[in-house]
């Protein structure tokens, strides 16, 4: 089976590159003529432990290859990103335009899918614009949702073992779509509609926002009482029926951060604990921000000179290389902002290089520093030894 697969990103390129390993004959394709470079050299273009030995392998043998623009295949699939714009009104432009891209080349019998997260409906949208500019092929094509699951860090696993959701705009749609994946998912493939399966990638990361809101409200208050949250939490937890998760700094990534969004511009009367959990998270990274100034301005008074701080991880979640939504981000940039980026040390290990922050070594950082600042509980940070000289603003439980 020859498919097409339209983003090579933190999902895209995984996708293909495992159903390449399954015997599918695969041509990936980005806009970015950086990727497709590195992905036909081999070379993998994100973190994900043990992916670019398979992605060589499979470009070895020619089984996947990379372009800037997709060729007629049997089956199409469409993994660019969904994001919000400033209003958080759900922006399906990139899901709309990869599709224009394909419509010349269906044909009868075709199989197409959408496995970026999007708003409810966007699947019976796509239908519509294919079916209005290719109407010869009004019933002779499937279309389906099929939305991913995965883990960063766990990704190879994941793809193959988790279940999946799909849901095709009819049942030989959804049919089509399973056919496919039972190429590769070793997981229960569960059939449903294609407005289900959309609302049901929402609603698993809504509700995993809600979590987090309540933990990172209940720092909060621990802050104020003068109560070590850590504790609370594992005490609270000792309960058979209560798994409180762990607070951070805010919420961050392409999915969590931003799919609650899409539910809350649909339907902004019924959300209400939606949109709740989404200014509570959003709330928390300015609270962190405001208690790192505070802390500056402390030791300034106290030591007539600015301290050294160090900023500890960028990545949206730990042992990950992905900046995007990050909360941890947006708190670094926003307290060298306030003093004009002077001695702030920012480190991020899983990144070598970035274009606004000059990354610092974590180890160098952490001794050189005055104040510590824990963004993201990155594995490397568990080797650093609890430093009592100093003051650690620890907002994501390292130590």
């Amino acid at each position: 089976m020859k498919v097409c697969f339209i983003g090579l990103g933190y999902i895209g390129l995984p996708t293909a590159i495992i159903a390449a390993k399954h015997g599918v004959q695969v041509t990936g394709v980005d806009i970015n003529p950086k990727i497709i470079e590195l992905t036909n050299q081999g070379k993998l273009h994100i973190i994900e432990p043990g992916m670019e030995e398979m992605l060589q392998e499979v470009v070895k043998s020619g089984i996947l290859k990379a372009s800037t623009i997709p060729e007629v295949c049997e089956a199409y699939f469409i993994v660019v990103p969904t994001p919000f714009k400033g209003n958080h009104e759900p922006d399906i432009s990139y899901v709309k335009a990869a599709t224009k891209a394909v419509i010349p080349l269906l044909k009868e019998g075709d199989l197409y899918v959408i496995e970026s997260t999007s708003p409810v409906g966007t699947t019976d949208k796509m239908k519509q614009l294919i079916f209005t500019e290719r109407p010869e092929l009004t019933g002779k094509i499937f279309i389906a949702y099929c939305p991913e699951r995965v883990l960063p860090g766990n990704v190879i696993h994941e793809l193959v073992h988790n279940d999946r959701v799909i849901g095709g705009v009819d049942e030989l749609s959804t049919d089509k779509a399973i056919e496919f994946y039972s190429q590769f998912v070793k997981g229960m493939l569960h059939r449903t509609n294609c407005k289900t399966a959309e609302m049901c990638k929402l609603t698993e990361n809504s509700s995993r926002d809600v979590q987090i809101a309540f933990a990172n409200e209940l720092s909060l208050i621990c802050d104020k009482a003068g109560i070590n949250v850590w504790e609370l939490i594992d005490l609270a937890n000792k309960h058979p029926r209560v798994n409180i998760l762990q607070p951070g700094c805010g919420v961050g990534g392409h999915c969590i951060a931003v799919d609650p969004y899409f539910i809350t511009a649909d339907f902004p009367m019924e959300s209400k604990i939606i949109a709740t959990a989404r200014e509570i998270n959003n709330y928390k990274a300015f609270w962190c921000a405001e208690k790192i100034q505070n802390e500056m301005l402390k030791f300034e008074l106290k030591y007539h000179r600015k301290p050294w701080v160090a900023m500890m991880g960028l990545a949206f979640k730990p042992n990950i290389d992905d900046l995007r939504e990050s909360p941890a981000k947006g708190i670094a940039a926003k307290v060298m902002q306030s003093c004009n980026n002077a001695q702030i040390m920012v480190v991020e290990p899983n990144v070598r290089e970035h274009n606004v922050f000059k990354l610092r070594n974590y180890k160098e950082a952490y001794e050189q520093a005055d104040i510590v600042v824990f963004l993201v509980n990155h594995r490397e940070f568990a080797e650093l030894n609890y430093r009592t000289d100093i003051k650690v603003l620890d907002f994501c439980g390292v130590f």
